[in-house]
């Protein structure tokens, strides 16, 4: 599930100089559909406690409530994220754009208040979206459409659980809430990718660690059966666009550029279908097939960048959570940007 940080500074933000009218849209829905989710949300105990919810959601959010009080435990700051619940109606929350050059990986970025820049960007409404999208392919860039079904607003406002959410998966959805619990525990500015990969190692070793205490041994293996393949996956990410980073340095012509990029696709569908048996819990099904996209690639990144360094930071420390997210919380203190991976690379130097 795609999880999009939310810029919740922005209605301080219409008295900017760069906001121009179709930001001031985007804004006003954005800010329109918090407010809407904000008024709709029910605590989670009394949702639970109403007869009329299904059997099957309230056990669902039960969890949610058990993982939140474990998540303290580690150390993460859970503050009031979660302790609320709002149906939105419908499937997919907001779709997210994000966009690249056809002769590079260079992620377009959008820039907000508090949060920083971002190499994406979010929408409530489809029809903006499909827009945001078609203007940057006339500007002759790759663009990648995604959806996803929660995000996180960093403490500044009381995030609710949204029904889109509520994944039937106990153990994607505990890793969820601690991905979300980890944001609010950790965040450094216009450092996307760190931050993302950073919560998805704290999710799911967060989640092996709280169904071990359950006795479950059969979801806590999951959980890190999902975390390796993630990080095979993102191993995989990495070969892939090395080869082509080298391609697109030599500066190829028009005609060069789509037959390389097919080429290359087709050496990506090839190495796919090879690892295929080495993941435990993921199916390659069609991403096999799917054609070079620099943005689809940026998008992937985002939650795949040097996963294993915080496996390494996570193994130097017993494989404590806890202590582990502690010391990389006070690791990052003042760190901006790219000096994220910086610290981390530095420390874990022998």
């Amino acid at each position: 599930m795609g999880i999009l940080v939310v810029a919740v500074g922005l209605f301080v933000s219409f008295s900017t100089a760069w906001l121009v009218s179709d930001e001031v849209k985007y804004l006003t829905r954005a800010g329109a559909e918090e407010a809407r989710i904000l008024d709709r949300a029910r605590p989670l105990e009394q949702v639970i406690a109403d007869p009329k919810t299904e059997v099957g959601t309230r056990g669902l959010l039960q969890l949610v409530v058990d993982v939140r009080g474990f998540a303290d435990s580690l150390g993460f700051a859970a503050g009031d994220t979660y302790t609320t619940y709002t149906d939105v109606g419908r499937d997919t929350l907001l779709l997210v754009v994000s966009a690249s050059e056809k002769s590079c990986i260079c992620p377009h970025i959008w820039k907000y208040p508090i949060v920083g820049k971002v190499p994406y960007k979010g929408f409530f409404d489809p029809k903006m979206a499909k827009a945001e999208a078609a203007r940057l392919e006339k500007r002759g860039l790759d663009t990648y459409l995604r959806p996803s079904g929660a995000y996180a607003t960093l403490g500044w406002f009381k995030d609710p659980l949204l029904s889109t959410a509520l994944t039937r998966d106990s153990m994607e959805l505990a890793a969820t809430v601690f991905h979300e619990m980890a944001h609010n525990t950790l965040y450094v500015k216009s450092a996307t990718a760190f931050n993302e990969s950073f919560a998805q190692y704290a999710g799911y070793h967060a989640a092996a660690r709280f169904f071990i205490t359950r006795g479950d041994s059969v979801k806590a293996r999951r959980a890190l059966e999902r975390w390796d393949d993630e990080r095979v996956l993102a191993g995989y990410y990495q070969n892939l666009i090395k080869r082509l980073e080298a391609f697109y340095a030599a500066r190829p012509d028009s005609a060069t550029l789509d037959s390389g990029r097919v080429a290359l696709g087709a050496w990506s569908r090839d190495t796919l279908q090879q690892m295929a048996p080495l993941f435990k819990t993921f199916r390659i099904g069609p991403m096999a097939s799917r054609p070079i996209n620099n943005a689809r690639l940026v998008g992937v990144l985002i939650y795949r960048t040097n996963l294993d360094w915080f496996e390494q930071w996570h193994q130097a420390r017993n494989g404590d959570v806890r202590g582990g997210v502690a010391a990389l919380k006070t690791l990052m203190t003042g760190a901006v940007g790219d000096s994220a991976f910086l610290r981390l690379e530095a420390a874990l130097r022998p």
